[in-house]
């Protein structure tokens, strides 16, 4: 149950993310979620896209370097504790968090989480033995 998360390299200078998003939008191609990590030249954008082999065609063509990573999207209740209780089921399987980052679209009473663990297959496991909705790429192309 993963989702396809692009990363690219970015320069971090007036203008590029603005040119970043313009790709995108001159090849049609929706970005559900964004996060972008940055030290002084350059950022790591990391996002989820409604159409990811298309987005990493584009931005290839426009001379950006893409890689694709597997990345949980979970639905965490969306109350004070949520994430912890979340965070908790993973932790408890020794299954340690890379990054995690939000997106919110129409999802109701949860909020959604992109969430890098070292141990995928584990922690898809340990989720779902909890009862935690995870999405597919199905079900964030519909969102």
């Amino acid at each position: 149950m993963y989702v396809k998360q692009i990363s690219v390299f970015i320069e971090n200078t007036a203008g590029r993310l603005a040119d970043f998003t313009k790709a995108l939008a001159e090849s049609d191609i929706d970005l559900v979620s964004l996060s972008i990590a940055d030290t002084t030249n350059f950022g790591i954008l990391r996002g989820i896209v409604a159409d990811y082999d298309k987005a990493c065609k584009a931005l290839t063509q426009k001379g950006y370097t893409v890689k694709l990573t597997d990345v949980l999207a979970v639905c965490v209740p969306d109350r004070p504790g949520g994430l912890a209780e979340i965070l908790a089921k993973l932790a408890q399987k020794n299954i340690a968090l890379e990054y995690l980052y939000s997106f919110v679209r129409n999802s109701g009473k949860n909020a959604l989480i992109i969430i890098r663990v070292d141990k995928p297959e584990e922690a898809v496991k340990a989720l779902e033995e909890a009862g935690v909705k995870m999405l597919s790429q199905d079900d964030v192309r519909a969102l």
